[in-house]
């Protein structure tokens, strides 16, 4: 599956910056989407692409970092720069504890916001990658009998003889279980399906 453009939604109500960051992210080559407001940008249409938000920290009703924590708490995952005229130590510190990826205070250097928004676009990719294989391990796991799903916690807890035997299962019903996740889970190796139930909040077994 072919990964879409990356976008990158400014957010800004000061029409004379948007157009100049607006030159500045085509100048590399980026797509680039204009909103004058908070609002403006919840109520457009968001590409399914990875994307970075250039996001001023002053509007005339909302701000920005208020506007920032409800994105968070919508789960809207959008990785976010700030730009400001006016910042502070508070704010700046604020902000990086709310998981922006850069505070910038105006006039900032045009490299330095670029850099900012590709780190933001990085972070996006490897959320989006993540989730991705999360999705493909669910179906798999979903693919497995109720059984296959009853052992997974016990083998990737390295089962012992003595344990299989105290849950009803002999030592040859265990590896053939095991042999039959590893093939339907897509592991390489004990580890690897470890690492796949880890990813999936598989708990280890208390047997």
């Amino acid at each position: 599956m072919t990964e879409q453009p990356p976008i990158v939604y400014v957010v800004d109500d000061d029409a004379s910056i948007r157009d100049a960051l607006k030159s500045l992210i085509r100048s590399v080559g980026l797509g680039v989407e204009l909103f004058a407001s908070p609002l403006e940008f919840l109520q457009g249409k968001r590409s399914d692409a990875p994307s970075c938000l250039v996001l001023d920290v002053r509007f005339p009703r909302k701000n920005g970092l208020d506007f920032h924590r409800e994105l968070v708490e919508a789960e809207i995952h959008i990785p976010t720069v700030f730009i400001t005229g006016h910042g502070d130590i508070p704010m700046s510190v604020r902000a990086m504890k709310a998981g922006a990826v850069e505070f910038l205070t105006k006039p900032f250097r045009d490299q330095d916001l670029l850099d900012a928004i590709q780190v933001g676009l990085e972070r996006d990719r490897a959320r989006r990658q993540s989730q991705a294989e999360t999705a493909q391990l669910r179906e798999r796991l979903e693919s497995l009998t109720p059984r296959e799903r009853e052992v997974l916690p016990l083998v990737v807890s390295g089962l012992l003889n003595k344990q299989a035997a105290e849950v009803g299962m002999t030592e040859a019903t265990v590896k053939v279980h095991r042999g039959q996740l590893m093939n339907k889970m897509g592991a390489d190796s004990l580890p690897d399906l470890v690492r796949m139930a880890g990813k999936l909040g598989i708990p280890e077994s208390k047997h």
